[in-house]
């Protein structure tokens, strides 16, 4: 009995010293991070707010830790493609990845995937929040979220709105509307938020959900009509705008976060080198302004964060398309 005892004694002091060289190597290894060129995926295509936002981020961090973050456009089937890639590389930190919120809908709707974003990726750090805005073709004879919605309801199936594309978050941000108003708007994908934008300034659809940097010129010369923004509470950058919650639908909330996630056996003190780098760029005056010009608002998580905000997300949207019984693939 007491051979046994001395034994267990054994094998739980040699699980401790295990256990603390192999914290002891992680930490070493987040010492020496980065000692050559960091990969950051940006599944956008170049030129948009969100890889503006990816090289931003990559800049800053890259003069930071002195070493390049390189952006690696990586487009394609709705971002997953650079996800995907996110998701098989190496497990040393050395590939990263920008999604928006799309990422969360996508993952959260999808079953064909090949990677769960809830559990083969972990977030790094929500980069920003951004809110979307409601705007109508100034031909649509409303003023107002409820005004929107009367006219709704007075015209069933003869409004319709734009959105970036089947599945993404401005195709979810007007199925939310419709099914918590009770109305029956019909969705038109185009390729991307500036062909939807268009559509609408032609009169081809009456509605739209996108962000205020794409539409502010035209809100400012009539050619659109901006009712409202989806963000929680109003926006300091336009405080005379209503939020839809505030103006007929409660509750009504869409926010086309960004943020950097890692694949989910990054060692943590690599993933923590990397979140704290992000949060100074963040609070960069230079960096903030440029967000703030663009309606975005710095957020700076922590990676357990970041990753339950992501697969709140994913609940949210798999929730709703199940209740609005969407059709999406």
């Amino acid at each position: 009995m007491q051979m046994f005892r001395v034994q267990q004694v054994v094998v739980v002091l040699w699980s401790v010293l295990m256990f603390s060289g192999h914290s002891f190597a992680q930490t070493d290894m987040a010492k020496d991070y980065p000692s050559k060129p960091v990969r950051f995926i940006s599944p956008f295509t170049p030129g948009a707010g969100t890889d503006a936002t990816a090289r931003t981020l990559a800049k800053y961090m890259g003069d930071t830790l002195q070493h390049q973050f390189v952006v690696d456009n990586r487009t394609g089937a709705s971002g997953s493609i650079g996800v995907e890639m996110t998701a098989q590389a190496p497990a040393d930190g050395y590939t990263i990845c920008l999604i928006s919120a799309s990422h969360s809908v996508n993952s959260g709707t999808n079953p064909n995937l090949s990677y769960n974003l809830g559990k083969d990726l972990q977030g790094v750090s929500q980069a920003t929040s951004l809110f979307y805005s409601v705007y109508v073709n100034p031909k649509v004879p409303v003023k107002s979220i409820n005004e929107l919605i009367a006219h709704a309801k007075a015209n069933p199936g003869k409004l319709m709105f734009s959105s970036s594309g089947t599945g993404g978050l401005q195709h979810f941000a007007g199925e939310m509307f419709n099914y918590m108003a009770k109305v029956q708007m019909i969705h038109v994908p185009y390729k991307g938020t500036a062909s939807g934008v268009v559509a609408n300034l032609a009169g081809d659809v009456q509605v739209g959900f996108g962000t205020l940097f794409g539409v502010r010129a035209h809100m400012q010369t009539g050619r659109l009509r901006v009712l409202a923004i989806t963000a929680a509470k109003r926006s300091p950058a336009i405080p005379e705008l209503p939020t839809v919650a505030e103006s007929g639908i409660p509750g009504y909330e869409v926010d086309q976060w960004y943020g950097v996630i890692t694949g989910v056996r990054v060692p943590k003190p690599i993933v923590y080198k990397l979140r704290n780098t992000i949060v100074e760029a963040l609070k960069d005056p230079e960096i903030a302004k440029r967000l703030a010009a663009e309606g975005s608002t710095a957020v700076g998580s922590t990676p357990e964060q970041f990753t339950n905000h992501i697969r709140s997300e994913m609940a949210k949207w798999n929730k709703l398309a199940k209740a609005a019984k969407m059709e999406l693939h």
